[in-house]
């Protein structure tokens, strides 16, 4: 008997099998044969439902030898030995259909183009002053040390430190294969709770930090026309030597349609400073344009993994606990410093799955 979610990925997988047999027979037709780029569009979305339609032609026979086994088992229990055999090979039939199933719940999946750029991080102070402005710091020393366990590379764009070793707001790069794949899902307001080393009373308070994590856009990706840009200079602030405050080599640019801005003084040179401007100002315009497409996609409800939507807290590190809690997922580890030291593999990988399984779930319904 077949179950209701097989009879669901059947149906599924029988309406794209009809769909790449529609597609074959398109390219068959004398009409669509004489436009070039007509072909290749029905090509390429063929050959993307090719291994669907494989996956399909081994599933149903699949289904038929796990049925006729089971039947097999329920009317032979008059006889061990080939109960025996039956209950053998059912069992590597179920296994045989959960690994298709899995494959085919993957391939369901489409692959998300951005996953395997660089990408942007940045970090900025929320709720709660210096305390913020400190955890703020923290954070960006976590990221840093979890690109370092995957060998990315971490380049400082901008930052605005506070006296007391923290952070008002720090943007940089990081440079690696899948990095906007595993950092996407740390987009949203990361909570603190503990003693601020300046509370003499030992109270415990709430902090927020917020962080925005950004595919980098390439210029194929988003065009901006100059004439949409304002671009001034400045004298850079903060350390760094002679150049500081004496030569105008820190940039900020307008893009006045939209009104971002975007500064940048990290280097000392002019040009350098411009051209990571403009590599966050490409990302942002990005990111601005896909939020409109979810919108008009799903403008009732998005899922908080994968959208960046930083209206609500996503994570709280709670130092008196020693615990660490991600609020979409309802997971807490008790071992805060180890996470602080960029053990984030655990909580990434768990919103992986998460997130798979609900994009599956609104794929199959």
């Amino acid at each position: 008997m077949v179950l209701v979610k097989e009879q669901i990925l059947i149906h599924k997988l029988e309406a794209i099998a009809q769909k790449y047999e529609r597609l074959g027979q398109l390219l068959s037709d004398p009409t669509v044969i004489v436009n070039p780029q007509e072909v290749q569009r029905l090509s390429k979305e063929r050959a993307e439902l090719m291994p669907l339609v494989e996956a399909y032609q081994a599933y149903r026979p699949l289904l038929k030898e796990t049925e006729e086994a089971q039947l097999i088992l329920e009317t032979s229990k008059n006889e061990p030995d080939l109960r025996e055999l039956a209950e053998r090979e059912l069992k590597e039939l179920k296994n045989k259909q959960s690994s298709l199933e899995d494959r085919i719940k993957s391939l369901f999946l489409p692959t998300d183009p951005r996953d395997e750029k660089n990408t942007f991080l940045e970090i900025r102070a929320g709720t709660g002053g210096e305390e913020a402005a400190l955890f703020a710091a923290e954070l960006f020393r976590m990221y840093t040390k979890y690109a370092e366990r995957r060998r990315w590379r971490v380049e400082l764009i901008s930052s605005s430190p506070t006296g007391i070793g923290g952070f008002k707001e720090v943007v940089a790069i990081i440079e690696g294969r899948g990095a906007y794949s595993r950092l996407k899902y740390e987009s949203g307001v990361h909570r603190v709770q503990r003693v601020p080393a300046t509370e003499a009373g030992g109270r415990v308070h709430t902090s927020t930090v917020t962080v925005a994590v950004l595919p980098e856009a390439e210029e194929v990706d988003i065009q901006i026309d100059p004439k949409d840009l304002r671009i001034d200079t400045f004298c850079a602030s903060g350390p760094g030597g002679q150049g500081v405050n004496t030569t105008h080599s820190a940039v900020r640019i307008l893009h006045q349609p939209s009104g971002l801005m975007v500064s940048c003084q990290d280097e000392r040179s002019q040009i350098k400073n411009k051209a990571k401007a403009m590599r966050i100002m490409r990302s942002r315009l990005l990111e601005m344009e896909q939020q409109k497409q979810d919108d008009e996609i799903s403008r009732t409800r998005r899922a908080q993994v994968g959208t960046g939507d930083r209206s609500e807290k996503i994570r709280t590190y709670n130092f008196p606990q020693n615990r660490v809690t991600d609020h979409r997922l309802g997971l807490s580890l008790h071992k805060l410093e180890s996470v602080l030291e960029g053990e984030l593999d655990e909580f990434i990988e768990a919103l992986t799955a998460w997130d798979h399984a609900d994009r599956l779930q609104k794929s199959l319904s």
